[in-house]
């Protein structure tokens, strides 16, 4: 019990957390702002490791660490666009189109890869960000370690909680989105354009959740390679459920999450007779137990996954 204790009151132990939890908040942000519009995105997955691959290639190919951000969010932005063509202005299922975005996105960002490193030997290496020194907050005992030690993309997925907020509860444009994620009929009647919404909230999260799959390339290690995003992006997909879909409650699941896998990760050695799959299990079967508890009374947008045809009523 003591140990476990000591788990938990190690400043490395909150550190790692919101390390952990840094590309999650991007990946939920951007699901929730595709589904807010009322656009499901299951290309998550893919998107965040095109995002990785790209960031991680532009900086290896000697861009700065800050452009190859940009050029993994307008890759992912691009990506959204493809999957807002089929699904918002074609009307495609959002189900099977998701699917195929992060089949053809993974696909192409590791053909890419083996294109300019064919030899499967050691990935080559960049060098990452670096923790950002905080004036006095960064020398406190203990907080300093555990919660102003990290890269400045931390401070940009914490920061992007706020903004996303404010937008979506204190702008025109937020509430013109929502409009088309809750009546996109009424949206319409409004004089606003229910596809430009669409297609605008879905490219901008596929940025975000394209910055996520780059955190790890570029900030986390410093190399790409296939298997990565470990199912993070379907984590996010079940983060913007147990969030009811508030950017407040997205930035909460994420922590949690990330608490849950930091507390695996030490646990392994402490007890080494279970077999170690079982302590990889334990942040998705926790997220599973909590999903299935918040989302009885999470509230829906009316029109998710439903296409707009204007003059339908």
């Amino acid at each position: 019990m003591t140990e476990f204790l000591d788990i938990v009151l190690a400043a490395s132990f909150w550190a790692a957390a919101l390390r952990i939890a840094t590309p999650l908040i991007f990946g939920t942000l951007g699901a929730l702002l595709g589904e807010r519009s009322g656009v499901l995105n299951l290309g998550i997955e893919g998107i965040m490791t095109a995002g990785a691959m790209t960031g991680w290639l532009a900086v290896h190919l000697g861009a700065p660490l800050w452009a190859g951000i940009l050029i993994a969010a307008t890759v992912g932005a691009l990506i959204g666009l493809l999957h807002a063509a089929l699904t918002v202005h074609l009307g495609l299922s959002q189900h099977v189109t998701g699917l195929g975005i992060t089949l053809f996105a993974a696909s192409l960002s590791w053909y890419l890869y083996r294109l300019y490193v064919p030899s499967s030997g050691s990935p080559p290496k960049i060098t990452p960000f670096a923790p950002v020194e905080l004036p006095v907050l960064s020398g406190l005992p203990w907080l300093g370690d555990a919660l102003f030690d990290h890269t400045a993309l931390t401070w940009l997925a914490l920061a992007c909680v706020l903004l996303v907020a404010w937008v979506l509860w204190r702008t025109p444009l937020g509430l013109a989105l929502r409009m088309a994620g809750e009546s996109p009929q009424g949206c319409e009647a409004q004089g606003v354009s229910v596809f430009g919404m669409r297609t605008g909230a879905v490219m901008a999260g596929s940025a975000l959740m394209a910055i996520g799959g780059a955190f790890l390339t570029t900030a986390a290690f410093d190399s790409f390679y296939f298997t990565m995003i470990q199912g993070r992006g379907w984590v996010c997909i079940a983060l913007v459920v147990f969030a009811s879909w508030q950017p407040g409650k997205a930035l909460l699941g994420a922590v949690l999450y990330g608490m849950f896998d930091a507390f695996q990760l030490r646990l392994q050695p402490l007890v080494p007779s279970i077999p170690y799959q079982l302590f990889l299990m334990m942040p998705y079967l926790l997220s599973i137990v909590a999903l299935v508890l918040v989302s009885r009374r999470a509230r829906v947008p009316q029109a998710l996954m439903q296409p707009f045809r204007k003059g339908e009523r």
